[in-house]
């Protein structure tokens, strides 16, 4: 059994990040977990046109890999192509930010999200309204960093600390998530920091994958 877990990017410096993530979710007589890049990503999805371009060469994958694959991960926080894969394949097929966002919910009343840029802001929150989830969102902040700036670890983490504050005591957030995959590493120092869970979605996603998996919660959808 293997869960393929896509970074729709280019950037192999957030592969690694997130295979490090993957990495507590790992165990003997689990499934596989692999990441992988699409090569065809751009370096980073900061707009609606990335998410958009990069939902025709993740279908040409899933269609590739699965007949090896028992699950597929898309490690992405604007769930780039989630439903179009979910046509393309019988196999379960799970989007970090939905997964994220659902994991929020169980652990506090009002989740507050962490996103890269300003212009992501936009971009989730049509998400959430689709999800019917808004009513329990305290906030979004941004970092005003772009995907390849999440890199700078102290500038990284300083502007991901005073969003959490902002999101825990201006919001009202008791929960946080974390809206962008290449942001893995911060979870554990910034969850001590603040003193409320973060929730990391690529770790949220493949745990669910995981489980889908184990328990064998096959996709129902009639050809």
């Amino acid at each position: 059994m293997k869960i393929l877990v896509v970074n729709p990017n280019s950037s192999l410096a957030v592969t690694q990040g997130i295979d490090a993530a993957c990495a507590p979710l790992r165990m003997a007589g689990g499934p596989q977990i692999e990441c992988a890049t699409l090569a065809e990503g751009p370096p980073g999805i900061e707009t609606q046109q990335h998410v958009d371009g990069v939902v025709a060469p993740l279908a040409q994958l899933v269609r590739a890999r699965e007949a090896e694959c028992a699950a597929f991960v898309i490690a992405c926080y604007s769930d780039p192509g989630l439903h179009t894969l979910r046509e393309v394949t019988r196999k379960p097929v799970l989007g970090i930010s939905e997964c994220g966002i659902l994991t929020a919910l169980t652990l506090g009343q009002r989740f507050g999200v962490i996103a890269i840029l300003p212009a992501s802001i936009p971009r989730h929150l049509r998400y959430m309204g689709a999800m019917g989830v808004l009513e329990r969102l305290a906030g979004e902040q941004s970092l005003g960093l772009g995907v390849a700036e999440l890199a700078d670890e102290q500038k990284t983490y300083g502007r991901m600390i005073e969003a959490g504050r902002t999101l825990r005591d201006v919001r009202g957030a008791d929960v946080l998530v974390m809206g962008c995959a290449g942001m893995a590493r911060y979870r554990n120092p910034l969850q001590d920091a603040l003193g409320i869970p973060v929730v990391e979605p690529t770790q949220a996603a493949v745990g669910m994958a995981v489980a889908r998996v184990r328990l064998d919660w096959a996709s129902t959808r009639q050809t």
